[in-house]
C-alpha cells in the first residue's frame, strides 16, 4: 500500500466496544477507533454526546477489503432491524447508522441495505440510517480497545456464521 492512503468507513451499530473488537480482526482493516458521530454536540464525550451515536471509524486497505464487504460484515455482526437498540442497550446512542464520505459510499450503502432487506435474513426491515459523515469525535482512551483490555467485558455483537447474502448479491 505504499504511497496510497487508507480509505475510511464510519458505522454505528450499538455499543462501540463490540464493533471495534470484531472489525479489527477483519483482513484489510488497518486500524479502528471508537467515538461519536451523527450528532451536533461539539467535542462530544461519553458523558456529553447529545444525539451522537456510538460509532466506529475504520481505516482500511481497499485493495484487500472493499467498502461493500465492510458493510456486509457490519450487517452480520449487529441487528439492523431494531430501531435505537442493540441487545440490552437502548436509546439513540445505540442506533444503526452508516455515515458516508461521498456519493459512491452512499450508493453502495443503499444498495447493500436493499440486498439485506430482500434477503429476509433479519426478522424485520433494515432501519439503518444513511447520513453524510460529519464530525467524528474520538472517544476517551478508556473506551479504545476496551475488549482487548477487558476480554470478559460486555458486548452484544457477534458474527452470525450462517448469515450470508445470497449468491449474486455480494460484491
Amino acid at each position: 500500500m505504499a504511497n496510497r492512503q487508507a480509505d475510511r468507513a464510519v458505522f454505528a451499530g450499538g455499543c462501540f466496544w463490540g464493533m471495534q473488537d470484531l472489525f479489527r480482526r477483519l483482513p484489510g482493516v488497518l486500524s479502528t477507533r471508537v467515538g461519536y458521530a451523527g450528532g451536533d454536540t461539539p467535542n462530544a464525550t461519553y458523558r456529553n454526546h447529545g444525539d451522537h451515536a456510538e460509532a466506529i471509524e475504520i481505516l482500511y486497505d481497499p485493495e484487500q477489503v472493499g467498502y461493500r464487504r465492510l458493510l456486509e460484515y457490519f450487517f452480520q455482526i449487529h441487528d439492523p432491524s431494531t430501531a435505537n437498540r442493540q441487545g440490552n442497550d437502548i436509546g439513540r446512542s445505540y442506533r444503526s447508522a452508516i455515515y458516508y464520505a461521498d456519493d459512491t459510499q452512499k450508493k453502495v450503502a443503499l444498495d447493500t441495505i436493499a440486498d439485506v432487506d430482500a434477503s429476509g435474513l433479519w426478522p424485520g426491515p433494515v432501519v439503518t440510517e444513511v447520513e453524510p459523515l460529519g464530525d467524528f469525535w474520538e472517544a476517551e482512551p478508556e473506551h479504545q480497545d476496551y475488549l482487548v483490555k477487558y476480554p470478559e467485558g460486555y458486548t452484544c455483537h457477534f458474527p452470525r456464521p450462517d448469515w450470508r447474502l445470497p449468491a449474486g448479491e455480494q460484491a
